[in-house]
């Protein structure tokens, strides 16, 4: 299994660290085939988290971001040069690549369009049968597929709850478990409560049945004060809880929502707030801490 490097400070939200300018995307190599992608906090709020990972035979996207403006946030450009780099040390003819979504939500599939006339490109649709369908799910959700980029093979594992398309994938070849929205450091805003409920399940077999290196879900929510988050909306995140989640946080999980089950609202715990419904009391009170936040300058 490939050593997988973690160690990376994300920046927290301004436009220059160290007087150095911060760029709209920030670029990490957990493995020499496996990137992580940082949308800026500066240009939106979301900061999603988007993974390039490279086979022998093509390359799998997953997620483009909240921003379409290629001016903005210049995904394709930055996909393009990755890519060209792999190339150059890993000649293929005809290398394509997967443009896939942890979700349909709009901060993960904006930038899209970046990659409609790309070549060799194949771009997934947003539906649930649309994914079932590229990916060659049967019975969705109950079951799993594989999919291989060429010498890599990735588990797909259908995880609605959050979204009803949503997703998850096991990579055997570095042991990281990429969760979306369905788990990360942060808010997570539950659609359908029993899906949610059976999703987490299905993730905790996979880490029984697997070697997990690391949960990475698509944002970090919450700080390094257990039990705070940042409020929804901050473009400001000082002192950020660190990204990966473990095999023992997703059972952590599971055991909350079941304790959340049939109990509306926000329900807070060290590294994650699971929200079970509207939460219309929470979002007010998010609202009020974001005046404050940025009233202090923050």
């Amino acid at each position: 299994m490939n050593e997988v490097d973690l160690d990376v400070r994300w920046y927290a939200g301004a436009r220059s660290y160290r007087g150095n300018t911060v760029p709209p995307i920030q670029v990490h190599a957990a493995t020499e085939n496996t990137i992580i992608l940082r949308q800026s906090i500066a240009d939106s709020f979301e900061a999603p988290f988007l993974y390039l990972m490279f086979g022998a035979d093509r390359a799998l996207l997953l997620d483009t971001g909240a921003t379409a403006d290629a001016g903005i946030f210049p995904l394709r450009e930055t996909v393009d040069e990755l890519l060209d780099g792999w190339l150059r040390q890993h000649p293929k003819a005809g290398y394509e690549l997967v443009v896939a979504h942890s979700h349909a939500h709009g901060d993960h599939v904006a930038a899209d369009g970046q990659f409609a006339d790309r070549a060799l490109t194949r771009v997934v649709g947003h539906t649930a049968d649309d994914v079932a369908g590229f990916f060659g799910v049967a019975h969705w959700p109950r079951n799993a597929a594989l999919f291989d980029l060429g010498g890599r093979v990735l588990e797909v594992i259908p995880t609605p709850g959050h979204h009803p398309s949503a997703i998850a994938i096991y990579d055997q070849s570095t042991g990281l478990l990429l969760t979306g929205d369905s788990v990360y450091p942060g808010r997570l805003d539950v659609l359908d409560f029993p899906a949610f409920q059976a999703s987490l399940r299905t993730l905790c077999e996979i880490a029984a049945a697997h070697p997990v290196t690391a949960v990475l879900g698509a944002h970090i929510e919450m700080s390094a004060q257990p039990g705070r988050d940042f409020p929804r909306g901050s473009t400001w995140h000082p002192d950020e809880a660190p990204l990966p989640l473990t095999a023992l946080d997703l059972q952590t999980i599971s055991d909350a929502a079941t304790a959340a089950a049939g109990r509306r609202g926000a329900h807070r715990y060290r590294n994650f707030i699971i929200w079970n419904g509207p939460c219309r009391w929470e979002t007010a009170v998010q609202f009020g801490r974001l005046l404050l936040f940025r009233v202090s300058g923050r």
